[in-house]
């Protein structure tokens, strides 16, 4: 049945072991685990994140994705870039936006600029300051053009009355003025209107008690009228509007060194420049006037206003009380009201940036008191040389008082009316007891009186202004 099988190579059982190699061997089963891992291996090799790409995304938009605190801040920016989902896919092999955000936020390295400086938003106008000083000082030169025609001595004490009323209701009017700014420019120009005439009504009147003749009555009405006017321009800020209309003053006390102009332009130049400070009046009030009234405009009460004039008449008598020993600083501390009023928009700005590199209120407190410090020091070495030049028995007095004028403005600047308004109407009525009933100490009344309201002006201020809440 069987024969001898062939031991040897190449016999019959070399057939039968090619045909067994060469039937197809059935696939062996791998590993569920193996197979998922190819499976994975070919798809990160066709979509995964290309990382070349991506490098150059984040190159382009680092300087967007460095200050960013989340990587939801860098998908709000690449979604205003404009990538679209399938953007995202196919060019940076990313599954959704997030994703590619978390990428990015994790590619760039933090970086947290300084913000830019911000703008101060009480730069003064320097020109305009230093004009409205100017301004004040310039109805001086009429007294000296008429000084020759009438007896001025004799009749100082109306003008003096007159002009410590128009002062204090200047100060209220051009408060109550501003607060009917906020209604609209006609509110303001018709309590300009009433306030102005009627002022210069009342003025007149006191200063007609103590009048020994017509002339001191009509120089006094002159006086008020002008003041009336030029408060209306100064408030509604027509400085060189008012600058214009003293240029008859001007151009008269320039030409007095060299030429006698005679009585006719000593008297008529005067008159001429209160007739042009009118007439911009009535028509800067005119102007103010058209258009319509403020639907619902509330009135503000007029005890808001009344501190303010109460502070020019505590003002205006301890600057007299100083003019009767040193009147040529008056007309120093009258021309200082430009730098004062530069210093008040210096302070508030500085005082802003004093708040914004504070971390506490304590710090904030001594950055404010030094601030403080700083500007009142500027505003009284500006004035010491001409107190010592003017007024070298007693260069002391002319300086306390700037201190008392700028601290109260500054309070008042930042609506705190009453403390600088009794503390000046204490120093100026002891001041003014003791010089015109002749009580001692004498003159060392006026120094020491404000001396003492400079004190207690400048610890109301750097507690009131020492907080964070007036300047935010």
């Amino acid at each position: 049945m069987s024969g001898p099988i062939s031991l040897e190579p190449g016999g019959a059982e070399r057939d039968t072991l090619a045909l067994r190699l060469a039937q197809p061997r059935p696939p062996r089963r791998r590993p569920r685990w193996a197979l998922d891992e190819a499976a994975l291996a070919i798809r990160l090799a066709r979509r995964g994140p290309d990382e070349e790409a991506i490098s150059t995304l984040a190159a382009e938009l680092a300087d967007a994705v460095g200050p960013a605190v989340h990587p939801y801040e860098v998908a709000a920016l690449l979604e205003a870039e404009g990538l679209s989902a399938s953007v995202i896919k196919e060019r940076y092999g990313h599954p959704n936006l997030f994703s590619l955000a978390t990428a990015l936020y994790e590619r760039v390295p933090r970086t947290f600029p300084e913000p830019p400086p911000a703008t101060d938003p009480w730069r003064p106008d320097t020109l305009r300051c230093l004009l409205r000083g100017v301004l004040f000082a310039l109805p001086a030169l009429a007294y000296l053009l008429t000084a020759p025609l009438w007896p001025l001595d004799r009749h100082a004490p109306v003008l003096i009355v007159a002009g410590i009323v128009s002062w204090a209701w200047g100060q209220a009017l051009g408060h109550r003025a501003h607060l009917r700014l906020v209604a609209g420019r006609r509110e303001a120009a018709g309590t300009l209107l009433t306030g102005s005439l009627l002022g210069a009504a009342v003025a007149t009147s006191l200063a007609a008690l103590p009048a020994e003749s017509a002339v001191a009555v009509g120089a006094a009405a002159a006086q008020s009228l002008y003041l009336a006017a030029a408060s209306v321009l100064l408030v509604l800020a027509r400085e060189r509007l008012l600058l214009a209309a003293l240029s008859p003053l001007i151009a008269g006390a320039a030409v007095l060194p060299w030429w006698e102009p005679g009585p006719e332009l000593r008297a008529g130049l005067p008159l001429l420049a209160l007739l042009a400070t009118l007439t911009a009046a009535g028509w800067v009030l005119r102007a103010g006037r058209v258009g319509p009234a403020a639907a619902d405009a509330a009135r503000p009460r007029i005890l808001a206003s009344v501190p303010y004039g109460l502070f020019g008449l505590a003002a205006a008598v301890l600057v007299m009380l100083t003019g009767r020993q040193q009147p040529y600083m008056v007309i120093v501390l009258t021309l200082s009201m430009g730098p004062a009023e530069w210093l008040l928009y210096r302070y508030r700005g500085w005082s802003v940036a004093a708040l914004r590199a504070s971390a506490t209120p304590a710090g904030f407190l001594l950055r404010s008191a030094a601030v403080l410090g700083l500007c009142l020091s500027c505003y009284l070495l500006l004035l010491l040389p001409a107190a010592l030049i003017t007024g070298s028995a007693d260069p002391v007095t002319p300086l306390l008082l700037a201190a008392v004028l700028w601290t109260a403005l500054l309070l008042q600047a930042f609506g705190v009316a009453w403390p600088p308004a009794l503390l000046c109407l204490a120093a100026a009525g002891a001041a003014g007891a003791v010089t015109l009933l002749v009580l001692p100490p004498g003159p060392a009344v006026l120094p020491a009186a404000c001396a003492v309201a400079a004190l207690c002006l400048a610890a109301c201020a750097i507690r009131r202004l020492g907080r964070p809440s007036p300047h935010a």
